[in-house]
């Protein structure tokens, strides 16, 4: 784990300074340590006063730390002076440090430079010292002596120069121009350049962001290097970073500072006149509940909530209700047994609509790589639940059971040839399953072959059902500028619909004819499925974030 040093200013409101960065090292897996340079009160609406204590003590702050712990980044913020920029200039001169992330805080967001002319040059003379800088435009523009840039190519050029005079790589911050991507480029001294897409985010809580992405990069850009230093204890080579390392530090905080931005409103702080914070957090709390391994409520549920024993005797005696209103289907239930099993799966289906991945895909805002993956598992997994609903076919009972799923099982492999020919032909694979794919299909194979009939049949449902029903969700924001356009025309087709009202009428007929310990472990497997369905659309965030 790097041990990550920020030397930069307070906010007493949580989002910015070192209070954000101290937030952000740690989500992006080091250790935090801080020391001032100033004390400022602010909050998400501006900045009333600012006191900087005298320069004697922010050099015994830098030798507490440095004389106790071996720091592997230091990330810097606000200096405030030409005096301040100097000591910490001379002090890591002194005391080189493999990582270093500047972060010039010289123009506020109101466009007021927060910097004399002394201060501005000493901080330009600062930047060779550095790995990486990360300006927002105005800042560019002051470090490069030029105006603020307008459009991307005018601000990679500023960015190029810059690199290229100091041997610094520059980081163009998308979020400060105008378009769809709001990504950041990496510019390397040597003129190259590394790209991270990020969709644009209509978003106010953009408080502390610039601190929290350079906090971010220091953490991930000592990740890389302490996997060089691990490799090199076994070879006499160095570590080094190398452009390819920038490159992935800077996916990772990128990617991370978009769900930050996404989920920042959820946290309700401020007025709501500034600008409120970023979710530090978001992900973190996301993986926790995505990595639970307590077993699944329905699988432990032997009475409903007045006590009653859930013997499958009647539709009310199947599941517990859902403590969250499912809402009415799309398709509606075919009778009471599906209707029960609707009701009881509510809480989930509330879940998958509240997805990252699914309310990106819906609003546009989803990453490329992330959806690629989806496609990519998608593929694997038609494969496989065509093979299922074969074997479901082979084993109904009666004739037009047989056809509807022998139907299902031929459209499922169709479509994933089509994704193979389609949507998938120039992206990179993956090779193989996720542990979620192959678990989810697992259980849907085993479940068709080795359990009662009622039992796969009530398994293969969610894939029908929650599809048509988040399809219909998506289908409803599609619009002829969607960059998922043409995927969200797919959903919601009224010949799909048809084909899920045909597999509710069985899956009730189905339940009907059978047992009441059949229909319990029906209805069982219907919730393992409706899990795993949320499951497999989280994965690509697990799995890229």
């Amino acid at each position: 784990m790097p041990r990550v040093l920020s030397i930069a200013g307070t906010d007493p409101s949580g989002g910015a300074g070192i209070q954000a960065d101290l937030k952000s090292i740690t989500a992006s897996g080091g250790y935090g340590m801080c020391v001032t340079t100033s004390l400022v009160a602010q909050n998400t609406c501006g900045v009333r006063e600012v006191f900087t204590p005298p320069l004697e003590f922010l050099t015994a702050q830098l030798a507490a730390v440095f004389d106790d712990v071996t720091v592997d980044a230091v990330k810097i913020g606000m200096l405030g002076d030409a005096d301040t920029i100097r000591t910490v200039r001379t002090w890591l001169s002194e005391h080189p440090v493999p990582v270093v992330v500047l972060d010039p805080v010289m123009i506020a967001s109101s466009g007021d430079r927060l910097l004399q002319a002394e201060a501005e040059q000493a901080l330009r003379d600062l930047v060779p010292l550095v790995n990486v800088i990360t300006p927002n435009i105005p800042e560019l523009a002051v470090l490069c002596e030029k105006e603020p840039a307008q459009t991307f190519d005018e601000a990679h050029e500023q960015a190029a120069n810059l690199a290229a005079a100091t041997g610094t790589t520059v980081i163009v911050k998308g979020g400060h121009l105008c378009g769809q991507d709001a990504g950041n480029t990496a510019v390397f001294p040597d003129g190259t350049c590394a790209h991270v897409h990020t969709p644009r985010l209509d978003s106010r809580n953009t408080h502390g962001t610039g601190c929290s992405l350079s906090s971010s990069l220091a953490t991930r850009l000592g990740v890389e290097l302490l996997q060089h230093t691990e490799a090199a204890e076994h070879t006499a080579e160095q570590s080094v970073l190398t452009s390819e390392d920038t490159h992935r530090a800077l996916q990772w905080s990128t990617r991370w500072l978009h769900e930050s931005i996404a989920a920042g409103a959820g946290l309700q702080v401020g007025s709501g006149e500034g600008h409120g914070p970023v979710d530090h957090a978001a992900r973190a709390r996301r993986l926790e509940a995505a990595a639970s391994a307590y077993p699944w409520h329905h699988l432990l549920a032997t009475t409903d909530s007045e006590g009653n024993t859930l013997d499958g005797t009647s539709p009310e005696r199947l599941l517990p209700v859902s403590p969250v209103p499912a809402g009415e289907a799309v398709v509606k239930p075919a009778g009471p047994w599906t209707a029960a099993l609707w009701a009881a799966g509510g809480e989930t289906w509330h879940q998958i609509l509240d997805l990252p991945f699914v309310r990106a895909l819906g609003d546009g805002t989803l990453d490329e790589d992330l959806f690629a993956f989806y496609l990519d598992q998608d593929a694997l997994y038609l494969r496989d639940y065509s093979r299922a609903l074969a074997t479901l076919s082979a084993r109904a009972d009666i004739a037009e059971a047989q056809v509807h799923w022998a139907a299902g099982a031929h459209e499922a492999i169709a479509a994933e040839s089509q994704l193979h020919e389609g949507w998938l032909a120039n992206r990179a694979r993956l090779g193989g399953p996720s542990p979620i794919t192959m678990g989810y299909t697992n259980f849907l194979r085993a479940t068709a072959a080795g359990d009662d009939y009622v039992v796969g049949a009530a398994a293969i449902l969610p894939c029908y059902w929650l599809y048509e029903e988040v399809g219909a969700v998506l289908s409803s924001q599609n619009h002829a500028d969607h960059p998922y356009a043409e995927w969200l025309s797919m959903y919601g087709g009224e010949e799909f619909a048809a084909e899920v009202a045909r597999s509710l009428a069985e899956v009730e007929r189905a339940f009907e004819a059978a047992s009441p310990a059949q229909r319990v472990r029906a209805a069982r497997a219907y919730l393992s499925a409706c899990v795993y369905e949320h499951e497999f659309f989280d994965q690509a965030h697990r799995a890229l974030r």
